[in-house]
């Protein structure tokens, strides 16, 4: 039985590849600051080693736009080395050597750390999650107004999806740089929100902005798309009417 261990194993893709994992009979360890039996703080290294200490396989989900990630990343190489870890498997976001977001490059900083590390290494870069698109849209459409950057397209995905993805690549041995993944469609973020206030039931007023600046420059220029790699099934009306408008209905009973 292969031990796995999860980093970011209590968040919203972490949790979904510890139950795929467990779904196939593997010892999983899911760790962050607040999990039961393997509490981590990937920043200072706290429990990290006991944690990794026999586990043949690490799939590296934690992650914060706030900062820490490569200070995390170099803990864990570290005590994975120690360890003997065999396969270290990585979710990156597709994009990272195009849209000049500080977020973006140290993804992409990351992903040169594992790739220098040592130790066999999967790469996975996706588009954006469903989740954050309902994030953006949320706040976007709050009253009276909606502003949205124009020209900017997104192609959100499934988080269940990647994370299926994230599964199987675990079990296989290292893979490299495999090929990106991409939802089912590219849409304008003018139209995610809309179909977002639609499954909400709210009228709002449109604000086209268009944002100055490379980041959004690049945005514009696709750098968030992966159009030959769309091999996600969910759209994003079929996630809304599951997590909005099923809401929505749950409400009024």
């Amino acid at each position: 039985m292969t031990t796995t261990l999860v980093t970011g194993g209590t968040g919203t893709l972490g949790r979904l590849v510890c139950d795929r994992l467990r779904a196939q009979s593997h010892a999983v360890r899911a760790l962050s600051r607040h999990a039961e039996d393997f509490p981590v703080d990937l920043i200072s290294g706290t429990g990290l080693d006991r944690a990794v200490q026999g586990a043949e396989v690490i799939v590296h989900c934690a992650s914060s736009p706030k900062g820490g990630d490569e200070q995390a990343a170099r803990r864990l190489i570290e005590s994975a080395r120690r360890a003997g870890a065999g396969h270290m498997v990585y979710i990156s976001i597709v994009g990272v050597d195009d849209v000049p977001l500080g977020y973006y490059r140290t993804k992409r900083r990351v992903e040169r750390l594992v790739e220098e590390s040592g130790l066999g290494w999967t790469v996975l870069r996706t588009t954006q999650f469903h989740d954050l698109i309902l994030q953006i849209s949320r706040y976007a459409a709050r009253p009276p107004l909606a502003p949205f950057p124009s020209g900017v397209s997104s192609q959100p995905v499934a988080a269940a999806e990647v994370a299926d993805r994230l599964a199987e690549l675990a079990l296989a041995g290292p893979a490299g740089r495999v090929a990106d993944m991409g939802g089912p469609e590219a849409r304008t973020l003018r139209s995610l929100i809309g179909a977002y206030a639609a499954a909400a039931g709210v009228r709002r007023t449109f604000v086209p902005v268009r944002l100055p600046g490379r980041t959004f420059a690049a945005m514009r220029a696709g750098g968030l798309l992966a159009q030959d790699r769309a091999v996600g099934r969910t759209t994003f009306e079929e996630f809304l009417a599951e997590r909005v408008a099923g809401r929505r209905t749950s409400d009024r009973t």
